[in-house]
Order: C-alpha cells, then sequence, then structure tokens
C-alpha cells in the first residue's frame, strides 16, 4: 500500500510542477508581450517626437531663410549712395544732346539743378531781343518820319506830351531819335549774340561736367604751407637771409 501511494505522490509532485512551469512560461510569455509593446509604444512615441521637431526644424529654417532674404533685399533696396554703381555720363553722348536741344546734356548729366539756370538765360536773352526790336522798329519810324518833309508823318509825337513844340527842337529831336535808333538795335543785336553764348555754354557745360564725373580726386589731396628761410648765395651775411613760405601740394 505504501509503494502505490509514494507513486501517487511522485506523480502528483511531478504534474504540480509542470503546472508550475507551464504558469510562469505563460506568465513570462505574457510579460515579455507586454514589455514589447510598451517598448513599440515608445519607440513609436519618439518617432512621431522625433518627426514633429524635424517638421518644426524645417519650417523654422524656412522662416529663417525668408526673413533673411527679405533683410537682405531691404538692405540692397536702401543702400547708401556711397556703395551704389556711380553714374558715370559719356562726355560726347551728352555733347551732342546739348547741341540737338538745348538744356539735354544737363538731363542726360542728371544735373536737373542747371536746367532753370539754362532756360532762364534762353527766356531772357529772347525777352531782350524783343523789347530791343519793338523799341528799334518805334525809333527808327519816329527818324525817319522827323527827317522826311511830309507832316502827315508824325509818328515821332507819340512820344511826347501834347502841346509839345516840335518845331523849336526839331535838330535835337532828330539827333536823339538818331542815336536811340542806334542804341536799340545794337542792344537787339547784342542780345542775339547773348542767345548764342549761353547756347555755347550749355554745351560747354555738359561736356565739361561729363567729363568731370570720372575725374578721380583721391582723399590724400591737401595743401600744406611751411615758413622757410631763403639764403643768399651771394651773401654769407645771415641778416640778409629771406623769410617766407614754402608750399607742398600731395595727392
Amino acid at each position: 500500500m505504501q509503494r502505490p501511494l509514494q507513486i501517487l505522490l511522485i506523480i502528483s509532485a511531478m504534474l504540480t510542477s509542470m503546472a508550475t512551469d507551464t504558469h510562469a512560461q505563460t506568465a513570462d510569455s505574457t510579460h515579455t508581450a507586454i514589455n514589447n509593446r510598451m517598448v513599440q509604444n515608445i519607440i513609436a512615441q519618439d518617432s512621431l517626437r522625433t518627426d514633429s521637431i524635424y517638421k518644426k526644424q524645417i519650417e523654422r529654417n524656412a522662416e529663417l531663410s525668408a526673413d533673411s532674404s527679405r533683410v537682405s533685399m531691404k538692405r540692397t533696396s536702401t543702400l547708401p549712395e556711397s556703395t551704389k554703381p556711380r553714374f558715370i555720363p559719356d562726355p560726347q553722348k551728352a555733347t551732342w544732346l546739348a547741341v540737338v536741344f538745348p538744356g539735354a546734356g544737363q538731363i542726360y548729366n542728371r544735373k536737373y539743378w542747371k536746367l532753370p539756370i539754362v532756360y532762364g538765360g534762353f527766356i531772357g536773352c529772347l525777352y531782350a531781343f524783343n523789347w530791343n526790336s519793338q523799341m528799334y522798329s518805334d525809333y527808327r519810324q519816329a527818324f525817319l518820319d522827323i527827317m522826311d518833309a511830309d507832316p502827315n508823318t508824325d509818328s515821332y509825337k507819340d512820344f511826347f506830351r501834347p502841346g509839345y513844340d516840335f518845331e523849336k527842337n526839331e535838330e535835337y529831336l532828330k539827333e536823339v531819335f538818331k542815336k536811340r535808333k542806334d542804341r536799340y538795335r545794337r542792344w537787339r543785336d547784342l542780345s542775339v549774340f547773348a542767345f548764342i553764348g549761353v547756347y555755347a555754354l550749355s554745351v560747354i557745360d555738359a561736356y565739361v561736367d561729363a567729363q568731370l564725373a570720372s575725374f578721380d580726386i583721391s582723399d590724400n589731396i591737401n595743401l600744406t604751407l611751411t615758413p622757410q628761410m631763403i639764403h643768399d648765395k651771394n651773401n654769407l651775411n645771415p641778416e640778409n637771409n629771406y623769410y617766407g613760405f614754402n608750399c607742398n601740394i600731395t595727392f
């Protein structure tokens, strides 16, 4: 009786051990699956977090690039005059423009402030020509009328008040009308030469201005004056020395 009982105890112990091992293996597998799932979730979250950070970094880099481009464009548009390319006119082109149309050379050289001077000179010469021409015409006709013997030609009387004694001062009036006729004719001719002079000066100014636009003026140009003693070679007496200034120009 004892031996079958021992056999049953041994079999029961073996079954219990096998059940325990199976339960342990099941628990281990379950725990391993849970751990694997947790690891996968962590990796997925890290991947998502990494992707979002990477996307944010790309967007930030794009914003910085756009901002730098706008700043660069703004700096380029607001460059000071010293950094912008300097306009250098062509003297030959400026001269021909000034010859064809007065003032066009100054416009080409971008010296707009000279236009009132040029056109003011032309307008002044034209006004002087018109005024002197009218005065010359009036005094010339008056001189011709007072010199002829026709009493009906008396335009010279328009220069005087009514009741003036022309017969008494006839010789004097002839001399006055002749001088004034010659004077206004001379001034009319001078106004023509003045007009030509203004035209020539506008052409010369356009050429010289365009020529000097490319003239290099260094910042090192300076003028220094220093006192100097001039010795007389023919006289060794120090009292006969001269004092002056030495002028030095560096460029």
